[in-house]
């Protein structure tokens, strides 16, 4: 590198020899476009990885778009980090491991988030008190609506309650990311039915919401005898809330040899969850192949891990007292199974039917406007029925279900019924273009392998409901936070600046730059050496 006088290149014009031009670009991280509840994670990352001062503004950053980081933290199934460009250098940012440290910070200091807006005198209605309607009503409630959250529950968090396990999502966690929310001004009433919404609006409502989670498990009609003893997934799941504690529940007896027939993660939950209520077998019954398992590969890790056997290939053909008769399949050229008239038979006390779950339509029967189809609410992509005022979102309506994407419909929706009650036409926000992996210098990055959370061992795990994965303590949150390349996007390194021979950056502080056009002859220098793609050159304007 040669460095001019800064005289010697100020008394030459030499941007009038360019034919292209650099700028500073904003460019779309794939971990931003990967989150299903839109968040800005490059921005808290780069928050957080400027220590405890501003870990307060990088919580601040996620509360934006997500009212559960502590709960997202440990039950989010990454696909940010799946889309993370540092993965093909050598692994992803713990982008959700830094989640949970600043969720469960927030948590430990007792952040708040303060309702600043002025009230708009408009009341919404919100059904369901799942991850999906509490996110609409933290929103609405930060516009300055009124909001009421009605579930026919005896208490909030629908399937983030009654569907995870404790030993994934320990309660206290949960109740105090509920509590926040609830302490913004916004009413629940419990243990109520909402049976008819158009009532509901005519009673004073401007709005609603309607969230209602998927707690219904599907059934398969399956020849058994009279003694077989036969239950769905999501009714295990939600019989074991309270057990253990003052007045809880009773756990399900299940018996010594457990079968689960299924191949999500609801059947995972439930092979893991008999383990624990001492079952010594778990066996997981599925038509197809690991490869074609819907459930995430964490899942049937950490369920292997606890001693959870899989049957792959296999179909229950019919079940007795003490046994089912399994059928091998086989799969055909599409990847559907096939029947191949092989039996053999199982020893099995019980068996856990998880054949995915379906939503309670019934609040939205008859509306005038609403329509159906493959058992999910038709609704626009602003997520209004086709009555005006009503909206729909989570497991309610076409898309994956998990806990991301209902919190990500919680504010879309917000957004919309916001935009509907003001009398303004929803737009959807533009997009920079992505950041790509070719377009930064890794070269600049230190060699940085991710850190590992902790986890219970095995043995310890199948004899409690302790949580099985640990969050990361200050240092090893911050040296992850470091890890982000700031793909696409400014991060202050100087490099710029530093390359730049004809001195034409202009630093203006707290890592901005601008480019003085009267001495940059168009080099490009300073785009071939940005670390993280942020400058790129245009042709010259004419």
């Amino acid at each position: 590198m040669i460095t001019l006088d800064v005289g010697s290149s100020r008394a030459n014009h030499t941007g009038a020899w360019r034919t292209e031009r650099p700028v500073y670009v904003h460019n779309l991280p794939p971990c931003n476009n990967a989150c299903p509840a839109g968040e800005n994670i490059q921005q808290w990352l780069y928050d957080a990885e400027e220590g405890p001062a501003k870990y307060e503004a990088a919580w601040r950053q996620i509360m934006q778009d997500n009212p559960f980081p502590a709960v997202m933290g440990r039950v989010c199934y990454r696909p940010c980090e799946t889309a993370c460009n540092r993965s093909q250098l050598d692994s992803a940012v713990g982008i959700n491991s830094v989640e949970r440290f600043l969720g469960d910070e927030a948590l430990r200091k007792g952040w708040q988030v303060p309702v600043d807006a002025a009230s708009t005198g408009k009341r919404v209605l919100v059904v369901g008190a799942g991850p999906s309607g509490l996110s609409a009503a933290y929103h609405l409630a930060r516009m300055g609506h009124s909001v009421t959250i009605k579930d026919a529950g005896a208490a909030a968090g629908g399937m983030m309650r009654y569907g995870i396990p404790k030993y994934r999502l320990p309660r206290d966690i949960l109740d105090a990311e509920i509590s926040r929310i609830l302490d913004m001004g916004i009413t629940l009433e419990l243990n109520a039915t909402v049976t008819d919404i158009q009532a509901e609006l005519e009673a004073g409502y401007d709005a609603a919401f309607v969230a209602v989670g998927a707690h219904i498990g599907r059934r398969a009609y399956i020849p058994a005898g009279d003694s077989a003893r036969i239950m769905d997934a999501v009714s295990m799941l939600h019989s074991m809330e309270g057990v253990g504690e003052v007045g809880g529940g009773t756990p399900p007896m299940l018996g010594r040899r457990v079968a689960v027939y299924g191949g999500g993660n609801t059947a995972m939950d439930a092979a893991r969850t008999a383990r624990r209520l001492g079952a010594s077998e778990a066996v997981v019954v599925y038509r197809r192949t690991r490869e074609k398992m819907p459930a995430h590969d964490i899942e049937v890790t950490e369920a292997l891990e606890e001693g959870v056997t899989m049957r792959w290939l296999s179909t229950v053909a019919q079940a007795d007292d003490g046994k089912l008769v399994i059928e091998k399949m086989k799969l055909d050229e599409t990847g559907f199974p096939q029947p191949t008239g092989e039996f053999t038979e199982l020893e099995a006390d019980c068996l856990v039917l998880a054949l995915g779950q379906n939503a309670d339509l019934s609040v939205l029967d008859g509306v005038p406007g609403v329509t159906f189809s493959d058992g999910v609410v038709e609704v626009g992509p602003d997520l209004m029925t086709g009555h005006p005022g009503i909206f729909a979102g989570g497991d309610m309506v076409p898309s994956e279900r998990t806990v991301t994407v209902a919190i990500g419909h919680g504010k879309k929706a917000a957004r919309s019924i916001d935009a509907f009650l003001r009398g303004a036409g929803s737009r959807a926000a533009g997009q920079h273009a992505p950041a790509s992996f070719g377009a930064l210098n890794t070269w600049y990055y230190a060699d940085a392998p991710t850190t590992v959370r902790p986890r219970l061992e095995a043995a310890r795990r199948i004899t409690t409901f302790d949580e099985v994965t640990g969050g990361l303590d200050e240092s090893t949150a911050l040296f992850e936070a470091r890890r982000c390349m700031s793909c696409g996007n400014c991060f202050g390194c100087d490099n710029c600046y530093g390359v730049c021979p004809d001195n034409a950056i202009i630093k203006l502080g707290d890592g901005q730059y601008e480019i003085d056009y009267d001495y940059c002859k168009g080099c490009s220098l300073c785009a071939a050496e940005c670390p993280s793609g942020a400058i790129e050159m245009e042709p010259e304007p004419s």
